[in-house]
């Protein structure tokens, strides 16, 4: 049992870690892009989607509220509150997708769609909800193109690593 408990904590730990990474370099990745600042290529949010799907619901929120605290302590309170706000409402998206007969595209697209609303929704509560809906439409258009991309990232590495082609929970839109 000891064993075993161990063994998550060093994968979630691992898996945070990667998150960081992955946020990071889509931080530098981005501006060349020529993407405006609220728009990342949502290459951290495949670590959460590994968690759900190949461990558990619990390591997945935990990643989410990590991530979160993360960005509070490196980038302020608004920036904490704004990546939690979207990590939750996206993984509660994800969560119920789950339960339905989706592509993978769909899964993607509606998570990184409902993680830019979420976000949206905290902005304003923040700020003011004009300006929340006066960035909704870019939001909401770069969500489909990077639930694309991740989608794609995301089929590349689950087939690509060993062992999670059959322990996949059961509604994973991802099975091989």
């Amino acid at each position: 049992m000891r064993s075993k408990k161990a063994r998550e904590t060093a994968l979630t730990g691992m898996l945070f870690a990667l998150a960081i990474a992955f946020s990071y370099l889509e931080s530098l990745v981005s501006p060349l892009l020529g993407l405006m600042p609220a728009i990342k290529l949502g290459l951290s949010n495949i670590v959460v989607m590994y968690a759900l799907l190949f461990l558990r619901t619990r390591t997945a929120m935990l990643l989410v509220v990590l991530k979160a605290l993360f960005a509070f302590l490196t980038r302020g309170a608004i920036a904490g509150f704004l990546s939690l706000c979207g990590g939750a409402l996206s993984l509660a998206v994800m969560l119920v997708l789950l339960h339905l007969p989706v592509s993978s595209y769909i899964f993607c697209a509606c998570s990184a769609l409902a993680h830019n609303l979420g976000q949206l929704a905290g902005a304003a509560v923040i700020l003011s909800s004009r300006m929340a809906l006066a960035y909704a439409p870019i939001l909401l258009a770069a969500g489909l193109l990077v639930g694309g991309i991740s989608c794609t990232l995301a089929k590349a590495l689950f087939a690509a690593l060993p062992g999670t082609a059959g322990e996949q929970c059961p509604g994973s839109p991802f099975k091989k």
